[in-house]
């Protein structure tokens, strides 16, 4: 087996495009279940949001991604502001109920309507004025070690972690600020902060807020660096893949979700190279190239259970953050 091209290509998926796609959605869900408490179990709700946004504003309306950009952080606010002013002031596991459900709503409203391109979604130059800005050199492939990329993913993959630093360091700000106080104290006894005068609802509508815009952001990212936004990209298991990054990094941690995508990219693709690379040069022999797909899940979830046994908290984590009052 060719273990430097199992190497390389594992170590260029867990920083590529696929991982700051999920990596942006983990931190909008670390502001939401790490630090606010909130159980918001349809994070792509607000992907798929940002996702058609954009994708219909360019191909569909034929006008600006910059525009479609910001109608998609005006839609996501505005989801949030449904979903969480009936549920807020309920119990969290209305919220989850909620969440769940819109984003399935949102799925098969989205496959069923013409303007969005019903089942097969809208495909097109959705991220022509994004690659028009490329100062990048005309090179075949940016190589730095065992990582490579095209030109094209290198100016993604650039522009995305930049999104990624400056996510990140509005999270360590606002979490170290006042407000980021009263945040992390609703989680842990939301009565004893409302006893404290403050207006613990008005708090929760923030952060979900907040946490949608940033999976908004990583809808953006997926159909600009896709070219194509499809109905059926925005299944459930999307946000519980978030939630298995956002643990094993580390909930409530600022660097939990950029560690917790990268780590769990790694291992997925790690993990199906070495099934392809072994069964194609005959050292596996009990699986068929058909069986790979499952076998990475089955294979990686092993292992983030035996994570959740041994170490609950994630590699950054403390285990007093999974400990939520859910009432």
């Amino acid at each position: 087996m060719d273990f430097g091209f199992i190497l390389s290509q594992s170590l260029t998926q867990a920083i590529g495009v696929t991982a700051i796609i999920y990596c942006l959605a983990a931190i909008g869900l670390n502001l939401q279940f790490g630090y606010g408490g909130l159980l918001n179990f349809g994070q792509v709700a607000f992907v798929a949001v940002g996702a058609y946004s954009v994708g219909a504003t360019v191909i569909a309306v034929g006008s600006s991604l910059w525009l479609g950009i910001v109608i998609g952080i005006l839609l996501a606010i505005v989801l949030a502001l449904i979903l969480g002013i009936p549920t807020l002031r309920l119990r969290a596991d209305y919220l989850a109920i909620v969440t769940i459900a819109a984003s399935e709503i949102i799925r098969f409203a989205a496959k069923s309507s013409d303007f969005l391109g019903g089942a097969q979604g809208t495909t097109g130059a959705i991220g022509a004025d994004f690659y028009a800005l490329n100062p990048l050199p005309e090179w075949e492939r940016f190589e730095f070690g065992p990582i490579s990329f095209t030109r094209v993913d290198m100016w993604v993959v650039l522009v995305g972690w930049v999104v990624i630093a400056l996510a990140t360091l509005l999270t360590w700000a606002l979490m170290r600020s006042p407000w980021g106080r009263v945040v992390k104290g609703i989680r842990e006894d939301e009565d004893a902060v409302r006893s404290l005068g403050k207006n613990t609802y008005l708090f929760k509508l923030q952060i979900l807020i907040l946490g949608g815009v940033f999976g908004a952001l990583g809808g953006m990212m997926s159909a600009i660096s896709r070219g194509s936004v499809q109905p059926d990209g925005f299944v459930p298991d999307f946000t519980f893949f978030l939630y298995v990054m956002l643990i094993l990094g580390g909930t409530a941690r600022v660097l939990g979700p950029l560690l917790g995508a990268a780590i769990f990219w790694f291992l997925l693709v790690f993990v199906e190279q070495v099934l392809k690379e072994g069964v194609s040069s005959g050292v596996i022999t009990f699986i068929s190239t058909t069986q790979i797909g499952p076998i990475r899940f089955i294979l990686v979830g092993v292992g983030l259970m035996l994570l959740m046994i041994f170490r609950p908290q994630g590699i950054l984590g403390d285990r007093k953050e999974l400990m939520l009052d859910a009432r």
